[in-house]
């Protein structure tokens, strides 16, 4: 009886302290707009979002019995119209180790109870437009010397360096748009983009695709340099291809060559179109481009395969899937075209030499309008335009661009509202 009361104390204490319920703290999201999905950790809810988690989550473990966060938490916000972000809730990983040293795990914590997220409307951000050749356009364009070839592509391609990782990318519009692996991207706001003359940008990460190894990366400036798409129908085994990058502990911007292996699907590598090439891909020549011998980008350099007994196996998600993910942003323009017959020479230097024409934009309310790519106002709105023709772009989140091709006399009055 004696022995056993002297275990009955630190026995009554373990079993108390493990009955005791885990206290809860509530982590918070907010968006501006609200009402955004949010996706965090396998559960779903809009902005304001709430979700209870326990306190250990939040404050360092005192001991081996507290609740604790062994995985990183993303959170991916989303609104139609607006730019999806991921954001990184947690730091880590910290490693705990008892007085004795005998004990230790790793364990992540929030980095606060409340995240904001100021949502950017892709009108405004991924800006300008996208060039791309389909299976359908049946052009022969002429091959480049290699010489040629890189002159051009190269300079489209960007060094990409965070705090732990770095990469490749490269220009899709001249507003500076560029495309990478989300492998590279995920995790971090900001990149620095190193451009081949030297100069350094800041590129802050605007989306990361949820299933395909591709994001998006924007800088602030214009007139970049970036490369024509080209959709895996174009592709033929057995091209010539020329991936562009820069691999770790090797030279920036270095070129490697080979051939298209085949081009189809191939789960191993993971959901898309894969291009497999025996151009030589390594670590960091992640999110560059393979280059054909037009000038084209046929796809993002991603992975190579490694194993015993394996070289020459590298894999590139082709151009289609990208362009996939940018069409969500920059969709295939759509709208009516006014005035379908051509005005005669008469028309037209009688309209062009002098006066204006009235326009009226009633809906929908707030949209953007652009005259000729430059930003005019808001809807509602009545503006004078010059006569002759115009193209005019009505831009509403959450809607395809309305692209219209307007040709105005002088003197005339029209209501001009988007096809959507």
């Amino acid at each position: 009886m004696l022995r056993s009361s002297k275990w009955l104390g630190p026995l009554a204490a373990f079993l108390a302290l493990a009955a005791t319920p885990a206290v809860a703290d509530t982590l918070h999201i907010t968006s501006s707009p609200s009402g955004a999905t949010v996706e965090i950790d396998g559960k779903t809810g809009l902005t304001p979002f709430e979700c209870e988690y326990p306190s250990g989550y939040f404050h360092d473990p005192m001991s081996l019995l507290g609740k604790r966060l062994s995985h990183p938490i993303t959170a991916r916000i989303s609104l139609a119209g607006y730019i999806t972000k991921e954001i990184a809730l947690t730091v880590g990983p910290r490693e705990w180790v008892s007085m004795s040293g005998h004990k230790r795990f790793q364990y992540y914590l929030f980095r606060a109870y409340q995240f904001h997220v100021d949502l950017e409307a892709a009108g405004t951000t991924l800006t300008d437009r996208v060039s791309g050749r389909t299976s359908s356009d049946r052009s022969i364009l002429p091959d480049l010397s290699l010489e040629e070839l890189v002159q051009r592509a190269k300079p489209a391609v960007v060094y990409l360096k965070g705090p732990e990782k770095a990469g490749s990318g490269f220009f899709v519009t001249d507003t500076g748009v560029i495309a990478t692996n989300a492998h590279v991207a995920r995790g971090q706001e900001t990149l620095t983009a190193v451009l081949t003359n030297g100069e350094q940008l800041p590129a802050r990460v605007v989306y990361i695709d949820p299933e395909l190894d591709i994001a998006l990366a924007k800088v602030n400036g214009g007139r970049f340099a970036h490369l024509v798409l080209a959709e895996a129908g174009t592709v033929r085994q057995g091209e010539a291809v020329v991936a562009i990058g820069n691999p770790g502990d090797a030279m920036l911007f270095s070129v490697t060559r080979g051939i298209v292996s085949g081009v189809g699907k191939f789960s191993s590598a993971g959901p898309g179109t894969w291009i497999q090439t025996d151009a030589p891909i390594n670590p960091g020549n992640s999110g560059g481009p393979l280059v054909n011998l037009q000038g084209e980008a046929i796809g993002i350099n991603t992975q190579k395969l490694i194993g015993e007994n394996v070289s020459g196996i590298g894999f590139a998600l082709s151009a289609s899937d990208l362009l996939a993910v940018l069409r969500k942003f920059y969709p295939e323009p759509k709208g009516k075209h006014l005035d379908l017959s051509e005005p005669t020479q008469q028309d037209e230097r009688a309209s062009e030499a002098a006066g204006f024409c009235t326009v009226e934009f009633t809906e929908p309310e707030g949209a953007r309008i652009y005259v000729d790519d430059a930003f005019v106002g808001k809807a509602p709105a009545t503006l004078k335009l010059p006569a002759g023709r115009h193209t005019i772009v009505i831009r509403s989140p959450g809607r395809a661009d309305s692209v219209q091709s307007v040709y105005l006399f002088k003197g005339s009055h029209i209501n001009l509202n988007p096809d959507f």
